[in-house]
């Protein structure tokens, strides 16, 4: 259960990161309003999660699946780069997340 909270608020966490190039540097209402509820919402679950799960555990997973989750929109919305080393470098992070749950 613990671990489905964390991983939610990872998505409202890319949710909220790929809602800052939408904003517009928070000068249109709209998608201001709905990033700034992201933004709560993913802060709260990940305080929720942190009842069972250890801190740092919970804290690099919310940070890897934002980073993985944003880096992915960025290319696909954004037209941002794809290169094979950046991808390799996602990769790692990937690697790392389930190298923390497996652990946890």
């Amino acid at each position: 259960m613990y671990w489905f909270v964390l991983v939610l608020a990872g998505l409202f966490e890319i949710a909220w990161a790929v809602g800052l190039k939408y904003t517009e540097g928070f000068t249109k209402l709209i998608p201001s309003v709905l990033t700034g509820t992201a933004m709560v919402i993913s802060i709260v679950l990940l305080a929720y999660a942190t009842k069972k799960l250890p801190l740092g555990t919970a804290y690099a997973v919310w940070t890897g699946i934002g980073a993985v989750g944003a880096v992915t929109l960025g290319i696909i919305l954004f037209g941002e780069s794809a290169q094979p080393l950046r991808l390799l470098c996602v990769g790692l992070i990937v690697v790392g997340i389930l190298g923390l749950k497996l652990t946890a």
